[in-house]
């Protein structure tokens, strides 16, 4: 049961069997995931979020508004080196208010781990700009990686494309309307609303969302551990394989 506690977010659980069995294996206790999950069954702890959540997913594209940049990944999701590929994107919360919050978000592509995420109650310029000078207050001086966005308007312009040129960053895009381009952001985005706001009363405020998300990314980031990841959370994967 101890475990399981690990993997709770807002007083929920959010271990399934497989991560369960992964860390009683860590812990000397060789059992088999089918008794893993028939035990957890039977304890009355099995995950339930797997459903489909109510916030609608932010569309940010106006057309041709500015500068599309080549995709270069296409869909080519293979890297397992850390600050090698980055993936960027925005997606929008309702607040109790009926009003929405605004979410922008950097994702490593080998370590899963987040690396920047903002929050405002507009989908504006300057959340594009403190969510990148996040990433790079958190990024190494020696690294030029690749980071991909879809072709919404806010990385179409200038400002977005001269603040990421200048710190060596190379620029890559989905194609228009393609959301499985950018599909390692789209899967954080959706993992982020199922187990940290769905079925949950709506945050009251701004403040209470970033509260809450702060919460939620230092669990993900250094307590969450994924089979992608060799059972490692996304900090213990980035720093074993810059070790390495």
């Amino acid at each position: 049961m101890k475990i399981v506690e690990i993997g709770k977010c807002r007083g929920r659980l959010t271990y399934g069997y497989r991560r369960v069995q992964k860390l009683l294996v860590e812990d000397g206790f060789h059992v088999a995931d089918s008794v893993v999950r028939k035990l957890m069954n039977q304890l009355g702890v099995q995950v339930s979020l797997y459903n489909h959540h109510k916030n609608g997913k932010y569309s940010s594209y106006k057309g041709t508004v500015g500068t599309i940049a080549d995709n270069i990944l296409k869909q080519n999701f293979s890297s397992n080196k850390p600050y090698e590929v980055l993936h960027t994107d925005i997606t929008q919360v309702k607040l109790n208010d009926k009003i929405w919050a605004y979410i922008s978000a950097v994702t490593d592509e080998a370590s899963k781990e987040i690396l920047a995420f903002q929050v405002s109650n507009s989908p504006s310029r300057e959340l594009i700009t403190n969510t990148i000078n996040e990433l790079i207050s958190n990024m190494p001086i020696d690294v030029n990686p690749i980071i991909h966005s879809d072709q919404g308007w806010q990385y179409q312009l200038d400002y977005y494309m001269q603040q990421i040129k200048n710190n060596n960053f190379i620029q890559s895009m989905s194609r228009k309307g393609n959301c499985h381009d950018n599909v390692p952001m789209e899967s954080f985005f959706h993992l982020y609303k199922t187990e940290c706001l769905f079925g949950l009363p709506a945050c009251q405020s701004l403040e209470e969302l970033i509260s809450v998300s702060s919460e939620y990314i230092d669990l993900f980031n250094n307590y969450r551990i994924s089979l992608k990841t060799k059972g490692m959370s996304p900090c213990e994967y980035r720093k074993h394989t810059l070790a390495a």
